[in-house]
């Protein structure tokens, strides 16, 4: 890999964060700029910072990501994940920098009936959905040296995510209720990461767009059992979990029935093997515990 920083966007977001840490532990130059040092909402920042050196590449992480809000504040989530990330894909294209972009799987519907492929039809279902497909085009046609890598279902040890989220609820209620008919993978920060800073040190490899997600699957209710059954070995109080429908927990936005995301591509063309997503739950939860 060239000896030119990397320009990482969205550093204090849970897979910013992750990319930061693993990326100084290897010693690699990295630069995660402010928001006074650089502002999303305006394009001339933008080509500034992406001006202001000879980046080996520019990771980006930055995303509007609260799907319910983004229902009501549609031109925020634009912002953020359609218009900045053209102007990364246009301003780094110019000076043949290649940018990888995280995506998501709220760009499907969640209808098809068995884990989604790369070349899936998209069709989001919410504003939140729409912004990032919207994004993911915009890269993919400004800039042809463009990695986008979808995921799913991102926790990690802090931040705000349904791991956390039980977490605290664990120890205010005595019965939690959680829906059990949507199907993803539960993905760690610290794995994305992994794979992020493994695509932007190969800029030689095919240029695309890709999965990546912990392996197998699980129902929301399913990762909160894994959650409070590691609580439970620990000596921590659990509550009692009820599974519920989607129908019973009704949110602004429509989430999609099936997030399941195929990993194929990328174990073949980058050689990463994820880590079973029990596997990854766990380590977050002895670094939430244990640290």
């Amino acid at each position: 890999m060239s000896k030119a920083p990397i320009l990482l966007t969205g550093g204090t977001g849970q897979v910013g964060q992750a990319v930061l840490r693993q990326a100084e532990a290897r010693g690699l130059d990295i630069f995660a700029p402010t928001r006074a040092q650089m502002d999303l909402t305006k394009a001339q920042s933008i080509a500034d910072m992406v001006a202001n050196r000879p980046w080996s590449a520019v990771i980006n992480c930055a995303a509007y990501t609260a799907v319910d809000r983004a229902e009501t504040d549609a031109v925020s989530a634009e912002q953020v994940n359609a218009v900045a990330p053209a102007i990364f894909a246009a301003e780094t294209a110019k000076l043949d920098i290649p940018i990888i972009h995280v995506s998501t799987d709220y760009v499907f519907d969640g209808t098809k009936d068995a884990p989604y492929v790369e070349e899936d039809a998209v069709h989001p279902l919410g504003v939140y959905g729409r912004t990032k497909e919207k994004g993911e085009s915009a890269v993919r046609d400004l800039n042809p040296r463009h990695a986008i890598i979808r995921t799913a279902w991102v926790v990690s040890a802090g931040g705000a995510n349904f791991v956390n989220t039980m977490i605290r609820l664990a120890s205010e209620r005595p019965e939690v209720s959680v829906v059990d008919d949507q199907i993803g993978c539960p993905s760690s920060a610290s794995d994305i990461a992994q794979t992020l800073l493994a695509v932007a040190e190969h800029p030689h490899a095919q240029y695309g767009t890709w999965h990546f997600v912990n392996g197998g699957e699980a129902s929301w209710h399913e990762l909160a059992a894994r959650i409070f059954a590691n609580m439970g070995e620990r000596g921590l109080a659990t509550p009692a979990l009820k599974a519920i429908t989607t129908s019973q927990y009704p949110t602004p936005a429509k989430r999609p029935s099936n997030s399941r995301l195929s990993t194929a591509a990328i174990q073949r063309h980058f050689g990463i093997k994820p880590k079973h997503w029990h596997d990854a739950i766990d380590a977050i939860l002895a670094e939430r515990f244990e640290n």
